[in-house]
Parts: C-alpha cells; structure tokens; sequence
C-alpha cells in the first residue's frame, strides 16, 4: 500500500480525479480525519472537507508507477 496526499479544491479537480481512478482496478481509500470512503465514488468526496489536502490510500504495488504517473496533477507535498 502507497500513501499519497492529494487536493481535491474543485468541482472539475473531483471529477477529473476520479474518471482517472476508475480506469485502475486497485482499491483506492480517501482518508479525512475519522473518515475513510472508497475514493472511486463522486458522492463520498463531496462528503468530505475539500478545503484542505486529503491523504489517498493505493492498495497496490504500482511496480511500474503507472498510477503514480496519473495522478500526478493532484498530489501535493
């Protein structure tokens, strides 16, 4: 498991996310304070706090760092 954290700060940073994650077949958890949700769904990022970055939890090995690669545009220091 890789543990990255990302910002999510717009409705098209959202949607762009996860139309990029849906084409993986590795499980993805958004993790913000006490709550966990399955990063592939739109509706449970909204329910999360977007104002500040949110840590994203990559349940695979990514060998070759292909998902690494595509979410590149979302992953803050």
């Amino acid at each position: 498991m890789k543990t990255v954290n990302i910002s999510l700060n717009s409705i098209d940073k959202v949607k762009s996310f996860v139309n990029t994650i849906a084409r993986f077949d590795e499980d993805f958890d958004l993790v913000s304070g006490r709550y966990v949700i399955d990063a592939k769904s739109i509706m449970g990022i909204f329910s999360l706090d977007l104002s500040r970055p949110i840590t994203l939890n990559i349940h695979s090995d990514d060998a070759d760092g292909k998902i690494e690669e595509a979410l590149k545009p979302y992953i803050v220091q």
